[in-house]
């Protein structure tokens, strides 16, 4: 039996981060990185079309308030109950639990430890009423809570049982196996924005954006396998992706794949964002592609350069006799990226194009998209979030 550890979700491997920097160009609205983690001597494995979870760290800034503010000691132990292994406050409140989102528990809890009076009545409303409460905590964390209301007389105990637990995210692998056996490449949008007079990060991006420091800090990382995105068995079957924004990570993937292995296959990319001048993500690689034939055709949807905004949904209407002819001859359709929005929008124009160039009633072409071709075919394959 080997002696190498297996590292999952409940046993993350410590990677290291090798390289980030920031994918679009100057002048853009958007932070999206590029980042490569180390996975060399984990033993860890992964396919196109896998995720890679990451743990976050809270950002020491929001740590360091959360402290001071209610007067504690970082360095306090804190036994932890299942294990019985000590930890300082300091430690689980930067690696263990979440702080980016103040919560109806840590509200309702707060609220019995204020001093009686007005602020103790409206906070204690607050947490009874959820349509307020849930408007309440849309933009504020633990310490907009706390700066709002004053501190309490709390134990470190007492506090980090008061905060949902830091689960990880998972990020769409944008690298090969076979071209980066030791490295996992991602594609990462830094979320980022100000409220209450402070600025808030992701809580993972934030981390990965900011607050990791090449080849030093420890990423807690593990593979997430995908059951159905990945590629057609068949490497001459060509395929259609669609991934606007951080979705194009996936199919950087792909590409790497199906060059590393000399696949024939034809592949037609459709990506989107706001601007071309700052915003295509990773054009170098998608041209160099285009020169190496394997990347036959891209059409680009940047909404922000005219005065109408244009989408990649509206990019496969375009295209629309021509996307039906590739998928009637055997063709797989992937997207990636925005569930709530993109993904449907773009479900919706591929139900168009069926019906206008497959000759179907609307009805018929709908349950040909979401039944026949994804999931009696699987030939329609979704990464989305």
């Amino acid at each position: 039996m080997s002696d190498t550890p297996v590292f999952d979700r409940k046993n993350p491997f410590s990677a290291k981060v090798t390289t980030n920097f920031c994918l679009n160009k100057e002048g853009s609205a958007k932070n999206t990185r590029h980042i490569e983690v180390s996975i060399e001597g984990s033993g860890l494995e992964y396919a196109v079309g896998a995720s890679l979870g990451v743990y976050p760290r809270n950002p020491p800034s929001v740590v360091a308030d959360l402290v001071g503010l209610l007067q504690l000691d970082g360095e306090q132990k804190i036994t932890d109950k299942k294990t019985g292994e000590e930890k300082t406050l300091y430690h689980i409140l930067s690696h263990e639990v979440a702080l980016n989102r103040a919560t109806k528990k840590f509200v309702s809890a707060y609220a019995e430890k204020m001093a009686p009076g007005d602020a103790r009545d409206k906070l204690a409303g607050l947490a009874e009423n959820k349509e307020q409460l849930d408007v309440y905590l849309w933009d504020r964390d633990f310490v907009d809570v706390i700066k709002e209301y004053g501190p309490i007389s709390i134990t470190g105990e007492e506090l980090v049982a008061l905060f949902p637990k830091a689960n990880p995210r998972l990020y769409s692998i944008a690298s090969s196996p076979t071209e980066f056996p030791a490295d996992v490449h991602l594609t990462v949008a830094v979320v980022e924005y100000e409220t209450h007079g402070r600025t808030k990060l992701g809580l993972c991006s934030g981390f990965l954006g900011y607050h990791v420091e090449n080849g030093v800090t420890e990423v807690p990382v593990y593979v997430q396998p995908s059951k159905h995105f990945h590629l057609p068995e068949d490497p001459n079957t060509n395929i259609i992706m669609v991934g606007p924004g951080t979705g194009i990570a996936p199919f950087r993937a792909f590409l790497q794949e199906r060059r590393a292995k000399g696949e024939k296959g034809q592949n037609w990319l459709f990506f989107g964002d706001q601007h071309a001048a700052t915003d295509y993500l990773y054009e170098d690689d998608f041209k160099e592609f285009q020169e190496q034939g394997y990347l036959h055709k891209v059409d680009l949807a940047f909404s922000r350069d005219q005065a109408e905004k244009v989408y990649v949904q509206d990019k496969m209407r375009e295209n629309g006799a021509e996307l039906w002819r590739w998928i009637s001859e055997g063709a797989y359709f992937y997207v990636c990226g925005d569930a709530k929005r993109m993904a449907k929008d773009v479900n919706q124009a591929l139900i168009d194009i069926a019906a206008e160039h497959g000759g179907m009633p609307i009805e018929e072409a709908e349950e040909w998209v979401n039944k026949k071709f994804a999931r009696e075919e699987k030939r329609y394959l979704k990464d989305v979030y």
